[in-house]
């Protein structure tokens, strides 16, 4: 099933606190991205995020999901309605998360 762009833009809304939060679709779900680092996604329409150690002290009892078949658990946000929780939990998150993959091209040399 694929989320709602709603529910995208309410989530975006609810992180508005945070600068330079993008998104990227991929078939049918979004990607969420903080300063150019993979953070988490909407699937399904549940918004999930990396289970790096901040994310995990911050949410204790966070159920852990699977996004999508072959993918590892990710932590399911509930408290979405909160703007200075999700603003902390990401920016708490953000040293944790690994940096983006270089786009090197290959000189064909």
């Amino acid at each position: 099933m694929a989320s709602d762009k709603t529910f995208l833009e309410y989530v975006l809304e609810q992180l508005s606190e945070l600068d330079d939060v993008t998104f990227r679709s991929m078939m049918g779900e979004y990607i969420l991205y903080y300063r150019g680092r993979i953070f988490g996604g909407i699937y399904d329409n549940r918004f999930l995020v990396k289970p790096t150690p901040s994310a995990s002290f911050m949410m204790p009892d966070a159920v852990q999901e699977i996004p999508y078949d072959g993918a590892k658990a990710m932590l399911s946000v509930d408290n979405t309605d909160d703007r200075e929780f999700l603003k902390r939990l990401i920016e708490c998150m953000y040293p944790e998360l690994p940096e983006p993959a270089s786009k090197r091209r290959k000189s064909g040399k």
